[in-house]
């Protein structure tokens, strides 16, 4: 096989697993009328409530700390192929 096929072949392989992919049916098995009556519950209580962005008690710091150390590693990857790809082999 040559080298200019790998990436086509690459490409057209994950383009049917997404196909593939698309038709996978969800695992919803509820029962409609019994989730209807579920929604109207959730509505009725969320009407009691009424709070607005209560955002308390959620610590982001490691989700903020975690994004970007994979940013700061991506573009450390990114960096050096950029640096290899002068390079024949």
């Amino acid at each position: 096989m040559s080298v200019a096929r790998r990436p086509l072949l690459t490409a057209t392989a994950a383009g049917t697993l997404l196909c593939a992919l698309w038709f996978v049916p969800s695992a919803n098995a509820t029962d409609e009328e019994l989730a209807a009556e579920q929604r109207r519950a959730v509505v009725a209580q969320s009407e009691q409530e009424l709070r607005l962005a209560d955002t308390g008690g959620v610590d982001t710091t490691p989700y903020l700390l975690g994004g970007t150390g994979f940013l700061v590693v991506g573009a450390g990857f990114v960096t050096l192929a950029m640096r290899r790809g002068g390079r024949a082999y």
